[in-house]
């Protein structure tokens, strides 16, 4: 069976396409994304503008085509922090629904955590120990602590790197007291994360949004290699911290001609690469890893099983 999925986030939409049957085979024929931005200009009055808001309609049409042209037999779409805190997320509901006949499922924060577990465990099968689950979203960021091939604790917080930026209003290049600021609000933020891994230590981060995805492909365009192939990718500490330093003293015009980095992560990039380094140093992680495989290859593990029905 073809099945296309779409994960309507804040700053993207991703659409995935995947041929597979009950017995666990399944083959990835399209994996795609673009950007739309839902949250540009900072959600006024708590709602997507116009212009997001339109640009994020004919996103998900044009995927609705593309699912069509590829024979898919079922479209499954999800929606994610834009979409649930808005209040015109309805209203975006409804005309989708009105255009393409399919509804959108907007996911509370602990329903999109347990996708990306499942999507991160169809990458990875089992680590064999502990590991913390980060996915960086633009409205929200999800953690996942997860063990013994089952998730121990998860949580989604109001700390997305679009709605970060709107709310600390960051300079170009960011100041060193614009980072304390940043790294003083994680720290009160995320207690309740520091205190579910203090009951649950781990030792492995994996990362599973497009900014571990850009941080690979820089940090290998940098050293002349190819852009990540495969579902799963290492950081080596050392290349991660250098690039981490370039990007603290970057301008967005540098940004701009980085290697490695799509153009609608120029403005978020810096931001999620202090969050990321923050958890590391303030969790005593060593290993780091990104799992391309996220919410929409959970929702597709899901389907496989037959737990979402046809």
């Amino acid at each position: 069976m073809i099945a296309a999925i779409i994960d309507c986030g804040t700053n993207t939409f991703n659409l995935l396409i995947a041929d597979f049957n009950v017995h666990g085979d399944y083959k990835i024929l399209l994996n795609t994304k673009k950007s739309v931005k839902l949250a540009e200009g900072g959600l006024p009055q708590n709602k997507i503008a116009p212009k997001p808001f339109d640009r994020g309609i004919k996103t998900f049409t044009e995927f609705t085509k593309t699912a069509k042209k590829y024979k898919a037999e079922v479209i499954q779409a999800f929606g994610t922090s834009a979409l649930r805190s808005s209040l015109n997320g309805p209203d975006f509901v409804k005309k989708v629904m009105e255009k393409t006949g399919i509804m959108i499922q907007v996911l509370n924060g602990d329903t999109e955590a347990q996708y990306i577990y499942k999507g991160v465990n169809l990458a990875l099968e089992d680590t064999g120990k502990p590991v913390l689950i980060m996915d960086i979203g633009g409205g929200s960021t999800e953690f996942i602590i997860a063990k013994d091939k089952q998730v121990a604790w998860k949580r989604s917080f109001d700390l997305g790197a679009a709605k970060l930026i709107e709310d600390f209003g960051l300079s170009d290049p960011i100041t060193q007291e614009e980072e304390k600021k940043l790294k003083d609000h994680f720290r009160e933020t995320l207690i309740p994360l520091s205190s579910h891994l203090k009951k649950n230590p781990v030792d492995t981060l994996i990362g599973c949004s497009g900014s571990f995805e850009s941080l690979a492909d820089m940090i290998n365009a940098d050293k002349g290699e190819n852009p990540p192939q495969a579902n799963f990718y290492t950081f080596d500490n050392g290349d991660f911290k250098r690039m981490h330093q370039i990007l603290l003293e970057s301008t967005e015009q540098e940004r701009r001609e980085m290697p490695g980095l799509v153009e609608y992560r120029v403005d978020t990039i810096v931001l999620a690469s202090i969050f990321i380094r923050y958890v590391k140093k303030r969790f005593k992680i060593e290993e780091m890893s990104y799992s391309s495989f996220a919410l929409k290859e959970g929702v597709l593990a899901d389907l496989i099983s037959g737990k979402i029905a046809l």
